[in-house]
């Protein structure tokens, strides 16, 4: 069965004192010991936070270049992320996607880098809003999925993790009701089903992403293909972290 993941991404938000003190207080608070937590901390941050005292929250990269080794100033390779034992990343979030310019072909790229080094990966779709107000909204997820992800095998995609982001949704104080939520989880649920099998779609955690908060957590998680969140805003806070979390 699909795990349970909740997951925190900071962006470039806070300093380490800040980090480290976030961290504690998520320790703190948890109730609910069947979820899977992880905090994707800015790299710098990685391995400080990795080696805290701390028995429930992995910790995870927001980015990672899909080369090896090479010229590429600024950039952080798997194996360095790895080397400070971190064991996971995002892939495609839609500011990296928008930003950085990071194309179908560049994601597919990273997705193959992080198969071929062991390295776990959450893969992140989701539709603008004029997308959605035009009604494609599933033709351009379908097409992020096929461009980039679904090219792997059945046994690199078993166990995977999609993370599903309305773009409209992020950092704009306005979610998707449940029942969005649920249409889009079902119809990538469905995909894995038609790409792979229905064993196999019944491995992937497909996350919701999209001003998930303390208030409307516990619907969106009761929601049948909905197995958790990408935080963002609300993780920085451990209150609310925690209270999403315990929400299931």
């Amino acid at each position: 069965m699909a795990q349970k993941i909740v997951a925190g991404n900071w962006k470039m938000n806070l300093s380490l004192s800040e980090g480290v003190k976030l961290v504690n207080g998520i320790e703190s608070k948890i109730d609910s010991t069947d979820v899977r937590i992880i905090v994707f901390t800015p790299s710098l941050f990685a391995h400080p936070i990795s080696q805290l005292n701390k028995k429930d929250t992995e910790v995870g990269v927001q980015n990672f270049n899909e080369n090896e080794a090479g010229a590429f100033t600024g950039e952080i390779s798997i194996n360095q992320v790895k080397s400070v034992g971190v064991n996971i990343g995002l892939i495609g979030h839609s500011e990296r996607r928008l930003y950085f310019n990071e194309s179908h072909s560049v994601l597919k790229a990273k997705v193959d880098a992080a198969i071929g080094n062991g390295f776990e990966f959450i893969f992140c779709c989701g539709e603008p809003l004029d997308v959605r107000e035009a009604n494609q909204e599933f033709s351009y997820v379908k097409r992020q999925l096929d461009e980039s992800l679904f090219h792997l095998t059945d046994a690199q995609i078993k166990g995977g993790t999609i993370a599903y982001e309305p773009v409209w949704a992020i950092g704009t104080g306005k979610t998707a009701t449940t029942e969005q939520a649920e249409e889009m989880h079902k119809a990538i649920r469905t995909w894995i089903v038609e790409h792979y099998s229905e064993e196999i779609a019944e491995t992937v955690s497909i996350l919701y992403g999209g001003s998930c908060n303390p208030k409307n957590a516990e619907e969106l998680f009761a929601c049948p293909n909905v197995d958790g969140g990408l935080i963002g805003g609300a993780s920085l806070n451990p209150e609310d972290f925690c209270a999403i979390i315990n929400s299931f």
